[in-house]
């Protein structure tokens, strides 16, 4: 592979960090290097995109790089998969489906994103304003079948070291 294929950072500040991801792999060594952060055990990270973006795609390299092992389901019908990863509890939130926000309340989510654990949500603004604020968002843009535009924007502080540890080599 050479060097064009892998995740060059575009721009790099405390509170966002823009990349660009050519391939499924990029993807993959990204998610390896998020799973690395220590802060990731009690994060909220909303991810954003389009249908077919990489949203899933992401949250099962990053699953995957945290040891998870299993079937990796989309939680697109269950609107929220459990999994179990050495010594953290992750939840995978797909709110795709929501028409009302208060089916976020109405399901009990309040009491899982009060308690410790990696939460990662597809469709978060389907939630409304009842969703805790994100530590990190996500925004995954497709450009085309291949090359994706990431940004990630911090939103807490706990999210701006997240950041910082994923700017360091």
């Amino acid at each position: 592979m050479t060097a064009a294929h892998h995740q060059h950072p575009i721009v790099e500040t405390p509170h966002c960090l823009s990349l660009q991801w050519h391939d499924e792999d990029d993807t993959a060594r990204f998610a390896v290097r998020l799973a690395a952060q220590p802060g990731l055990r009690n994060a909220f990270i909303a991810l954003h995109g389009d249908l077919g973006a990489g949203k899933t795609t992401l949250v099962r390299h990053l699953l995957r790089a945290l040891g998870v092992q299993g079937r990796v389901k989309s939680p697109t019908y269950a609107v929220v998969e459990p999994h179990q990863a050495p010594g953290m509890n992750i939840w995978h939130f797909d709110f795709y489906r929501f028409s009302d926000p208060r089916e976020w309340e109405d399901a009990g989510f309040r009491d899982i994103f009060a308690s410790p654990g990696l939460k990662l949500a597809e469709w978060p603004g389907h939630a409304g304003t009842l969703i805790p604020p994100a530590d990190i968002a996500i925004h995954i843009e497709a450009e085309d079948d291949s090359v994706r535009h990431v940004t990630l924007r911090a939103h807490t502080p706990h999210g701006s070291a997240i950041l910082q540890g994923l700017d360091t080599p």
